[in-house]
């Protein structure tokens, strides 16, 4: 077995090797005791040191790797949940790029040189990523924007390690039983399509005009609008927030702000993202979330969002609110309806695990209930059990692990089961109306429109077979025959049962006569009667034996 690898993939395969040997899987469950305990609502344990370890090596790897992370915190299948943990809140905070390459990027993405382009351009980047940086500046018309620019050269390094990952991964999944278990081919060609997705600044700005469309009634929230004529594939401008990381939000200048309020506020729009528009921002990490000048919350970074269907929505409202209120039982089916059952699924072992879990969260206090954590639990426990897991609730779980920490920042003391039981009744309501909108009505007034055209031929046809005596009802039942046949064995057993039964009485009455015909010292006749009896009885044994089968 040889691979055939560039010096780039060669430096890329040596590094997942390295991965590998440090954090082989097996390692990860030894160190994380968590794996065995489904009740996370005591004190949450810290993330264990290994894990944090293996974020800050993705970290270092690049944008590629710190891909890859998040990805694999999306995969409860994979590793432990104290993991998922580390993986989900994985950032990158690189060294920034040469103001030169900004200059020549954005003069040949824009079409024009910045000082031609923009009235101001700060050198100094706001923030540096992987994948790009962001620099203040402002427009000839004097509106205040950040500009967010591609680092160089970042798709040829993303394409490269794609490429170095794609053959490793189809070696292990060719040669190795976890290759074939967990398809690795199947995780790198997802990276490969979120990474190509993040690369194209114009989707996130798609992103940001669809958020703050959907999200236009959430007073207390702010979105950045783009500027689509200084907008490209490499380039994203977007209005400036004022304003500074939520993270970085003193316990002096709490008391300037409503906390309680944007905290309900903020998780309020999350559930309305998921549950109704079907769209959310899923990397809500305190590095991506701000409080602004004017005391609002801004959600900055939409290059990652996610997608649910209506019929996920459906299972993901029942299911939180199942868990809010404590229906543990109603909890597990729902879970056991979200996933899919493999041939080893354990439903007792789910069951019983998701009760304890729900019981837990009921008894917990309300700084330590995290709904995102929980959800991980259960995407674990249902792992554990043999039940598929749908990506979607993993999703869910990272999205709502990040929005924990940014809305326990906020207030505390903020109770998630609480906002969930008061906001569920009003979701409920808005996906009800999402269905009478036009473009749904127009569809029902088309199948009425089709079903009152073909009614008076249908109805015609209809009376005329009853008219002529010709309509026939078709009943799926038993066959006559096979039904008159098995009447015929009931009725052939019971004749045959009476027979025997009154040669057992005959023998026992015959055995008071005395006669001189004996058998074995006792009256001839009778111990006749007692072995043709006992010869039927078997052969009815022996007959009931080979002939019937059971009911299927």
């Amino acid at each position: 077995m040889s691979l055939s690898l560039s010096p780039a993939h060669l430096r890329r395969y040596r590094d997942v090797v390295a991965l590998f040997v440090k954090y082989g899987h097996g390692d990860l469950v030894k160190d994380a005791p968590i794996v065995d305990d489904p009740l996370p609502h005591a004190a949450a344990p810290p993330i264990p040191p290994k894990a944090a370890e293996l974020a800050a090596d993705l970290e270092r790897l690049g944008p590629t790797f710190v891909k890859l992370g998040q990805l694999i915190s999306t995969r409860a299948d994979l590793i432990p949940v104290a993991y998922l943990e580390a993986l989900a809140r994985l950032q990158d905070d690189v060294e920034p790029f040469s103001f030169n390459e900004v200059e020549a990027i954005v003069a040949v993405e824009i079409g024009a040189r910045i000082s031609k382009a923009f009235q101001e351009f700060d050198p100094t980047p706001l923030a540096a990523a992987s994948l790009g940086q962001v620099h203040r500046a402002v427009l000839r018309s004097g509106r205040a924007v950040v500009v967010k620019v591609q680092r160089p050269g970042v798709r040829e390094v993303v394409a490269d390690d794609l490429d170095a990952l794609a053959e490793i991964a189809g070696v292990l999944d060719a040669h190795t039983a976890m290759g074939r278990r967990f398809e690795f081919g199947k995780i790198v060609e997802e990276l490969r399509k979120s990474l190509l997705r993040e690369l194209d600044y114009r989707l996130e700005a798609a992103n940001l005009r669809l958020m703050r469309e959907k999200l236009a009634d959430f007073d207390r929230l702010l979105i950045p609008a783009p500027i689509d004529d200084y907008t490209t594939g490499r380039v994203l401008t977007m209005e400036e927030v004022s304003g500074k990381k939520i993270t970085k939000l003193s316990a002096l200048g709490a008391l300037d702000v409503d906390g309680p309020a944007l905290a309900e506020e903020l998780f309020r729009a999350y559930l309305h993202q998921i549950l109704v528009v079907g769209v959310f921002h899923a990397d809500p990490h305190p590095g991506n979330i701000f409080l602004t000048d004017d005391h609002r919350v801004a959600l900055l970074d939409l290059g990652m969002v996610a997608r649910i269907g209506p019929t996920m929505q459906d299972h993901l409202l029942k299911f939180l609110l199942a868990i809010a209120d404590g229906q543990s039982d109603r909890a597990a089916e729902i879970a056991r309806k979200m996933g899919e059952p493999r041939g080893d699924f354990d439903e007792m072992q789910f069951h019983r695990r998701i009760a304890d879990l729900v019981a837990q969260q009921q008894n917990a206090t309300v700084a330590q209930m995290k709904v995102g954590r929980l959800v991980l639990e259960v995407t674990q426990i249902s792992v554990d059990a043999g039940l598929g897991v749908p990506a979607e609730l993993t999703m869910l779980g990272k999205t709502l692990l990040n929005l924990d920490l940014v809305v326990r920042t906020l207030h505390p003391d903020f109770d998630p089961n609480e906002s969930i039981r008061r906001n569920g009744a009003a979701i409920l309501q808005q996906r009800t109306r999402q269905s009478f909108t036009p473009s749904n009505l127009m569809a029902a007034m088309l199948e009425a429109k089709e079903l009152i055209e073909r009614l008076p031929g249908r109805l015609n046809q209809f009376l005329e077979l009853v008219s002529t005596n010709k309509l026939r009802v078709q009943v799926d039942t038993i066959h006559p025959d096979f039904l008159m046949s098995g009447l015929q064995k009931i009725a052939n057993r019971i004749a045959l049962g009476l027979i025997l039964a009154a040669l057992i009485v005959g023998a026992a009455m015959l055995m008071r006569v005395e006669t001189s015909f004996r058998i074995f010292g006792y009256p001839g006749f009778a111990i006749l009667f007692f072995l043709a009896a006992s010869a039927g009885g078997m052969a009815l044994v022996i007959q009931i034996l080979r002939s019937d089968r059971p009911w299927k």
